[in-house]
């Protein structure tokens, strides 16, 4: 069901307290209020004065003016969120797309002094991507730059909260990954899925990752079906930005090399091999901490 996630974080990155609440599709207004509660928390656990707040929020962000234009999942529409936050906490806020968030501090902290350009694809709740050129984040004219997420990939596909059919969210997230675990459980009550789980609405991303860890076959034909919606968009990707390197974060890094060679392997048969050879698909090397 997703969740916000809050950390107080010292100058040099380390973290002193966590605070995590689940969303439990909530959205809107109490969603704000979730948001809030989170931020509450973590002021009241600091120890010393604050300098600042970051957010890193899913949708698409006016980055200059600090208002969230649209974010599908959350139904917030330009939500003026950095002008809330700092009249409520009297404190400097940012407030970044966590896609752009989680690219960024891959570069940073990451490994890839050897690249000036680099795409971070973020699959858990939703799916989006943030992308470096030149060492600089890009956000676009319009502030979309990496919103795959709703980008078509099945024709007549379902429905997808943004209003469109087939989006790379409705095959590729977290959130349809489950689904797709959770009805498959249903239908073949042997599985290891089934096993593993008290009943089917139980079943979470871990529950997938310890039946493919396991070698269960369903589990093993969920990720190979994932790893090739996001090959389609790491195709697109390439085509458009030939990148040298694309990195996969969020919650589904777990299925390994499994994933990343179901994504490689479908990118190379939608895009021209002389350039898709050339960009490498990795696993981020941050964990849950990504955005944060």
């Amino acid at each position: 069901s997703g969740a916000f996630r809050g950390a107080l974080v010292n100058l040099q990155g380390e973290i002193y307290h966590r605070v995590s609440r689940s969303l439990d599709g909530q959205e809107g207004d109490a969603a704000l209020e979730l948001a809030y509660d989170v931020i509450d928390e973590l002021v009241a656990l600091a120890e010393v004065p604050l300098v600042g707040i970051g957010i890193g929020t899913p949708g698409l962000m006016d980055t200059v003016n600090g208002v969230v234009r649209w974010a599908v999942n959350l139904g917030w529409k330009d939500l003026p969120l950095r002008r809330l936050l700092q009249d409520r906490y009297e404190l400097p806020v940012y407030v970044a797309n966590d896609c752009h968030a989680a690219a960024l501090a891959e570069y940073t902290f990451g490994d890839h002094s050897d690249v000036d350009n680099l795409v971070v694809i973020k699959v858990e709740h939703g799916v989006g991507s943030g992308i470096l050129i030149n060492g600089r984040l890009f956000f676009g004219d319009t502030f979309g730059a990496g919103e795959i997420g709703h980008l078509s990939v099945v024709d007549g596909g379902e429905m997808c909260r943004c209003g469109h059919r087939g989006c790379l969210e409705t095959v590729a997230s977290a959130r349809a990954l489950v689904e797709r675990a959770r009805r498959m459980a249903w239908d073949e009550p042997e599985s290891l899925l089934s096993e593993l789980a008290d009943r089917p609405e139980a079943i979470t991303v871990d529950t997938i990752c310890e039946a493919f860890d396991a070698g269960d076959q369903t589990a093993v034909e969920l990720v190979q079906e994932m790893g090739r919606y996001l090959g389609i968009a790491a195709a697109n990707v390439v085509s458009v930005l030939s990148t040298r390197r694309i990195l996969i974060a969020g919650t589904v890094r777990c299925f390994g090399d499994a994933l990343r060679d179901a994504i490689q392997q479908e990118m190379l048969q939608r895009s021209l091999a002389m350039v898709a050879e050339g960009t490498e698909i990795a696993l981020s090397s941050m964990g849950p901490d990504i955005v944060i």
